[in-house]
């Protein structure tokens, strides 16, 4: 019998097929990150069995917690990538460097330069994204425009990281002309990075709310929370 997490997945990758062909995009060039922040390890596991296996997480010492249980898990392979999308003190990047694949918060070198240097030698490089602030919203985390292409050059080269692309969550707004100028604007810069990087490759930007708005500006990542696990208590 089909649970209800299993149903609201396909209803979203239909709606990203959707709005890809609609785009004029290939198929299978829009990932899908399941946003999993305040769900419970159970919740993850209906996920997992219907396919996802991109989840991401905002709160560092919450999401430890359940991905040391799951990894104990038996039944569950160990395919899942982890992305942490929440904003980063540094007090706790050594924990998100020793368990994450992915880091999309990136906003200022001191932690980027803490995440290479308690990055675990035995692991991976770890992929990171820079988080823009496209809204210019000063309540907002994220790096300025102005500064996103001097921080891409210097993360670049540290040694345990690997740039990947672009991370933005525009202004609330219903005026659609406002968020897909913000929207275009992150494509731009995208592509900018693009040409300097040639392992660039992920503009991750879109929400439930805006998926299909995102996709048309060209986003290759959205992130998916309510629409997938219900509305968060």
């Amino acid at each position: 019998m089909m649970n209800k997490i299993s149903k609201h997945i396909i209803d979203v990758k239909k709606r990203i097929a959707y709005a890809t062909q609609n785009a004029g995009r290939p198929n299978n060039s829009v990932q899908l990150l399941g946003v999993s922040k305040k769900k419970t390890v159970a919740a993850i596991k209906q996920a997992y069995e219907c396919g996802l296996r991109q989840f991401g997480e905002n709160y560092v010492q919450e999401s430890i917690e359940k991905i040391k249980e799951i990894r104990l898990d038996c039944d569950l392979e160990n395919d899942i990538v982890w992305h942490f999308i929440g904003p980063l003190q540094s007090n706790k990047t050594r924990l998100v460097a020793s368990h994450f694949d992915w880091v999309q918060s990136v906003d200022r070198m001191k932690i980027a330069h803490r995440l290479n240097d308690q990055r675990p030698q035995t692991f991976k490089p770890l992929n990171i994204c820079l988080q823009v602030n496209v809204s210019e919203e000063q309540a907002k985390s994220g790096a300025n425009l102005s500064y996103v292409l001097e921080l891409a050059a210097q993360v670049s080269i540290l040694p345990n990281l690997i740039l990947r692309g672009i991370m933005a969550i525009p202004e609330k707004s219903d005026n659609l002309i406002v968020l897909q100028a913000q929207f275009n604007t992150m494509h731009a810069l995208f592509q900018t990075l693009k040409e300097t990087y040639p392992q660039v490759d992920t503009l991750s930007m879109g929400m439930s709310s805006d998926l299909q708005t995102a996709i048309k500006c060209g986003s290759t990542m959205v992130r998916i929370g309510t629409d997938i696990f219900g509305s968060r208590n």
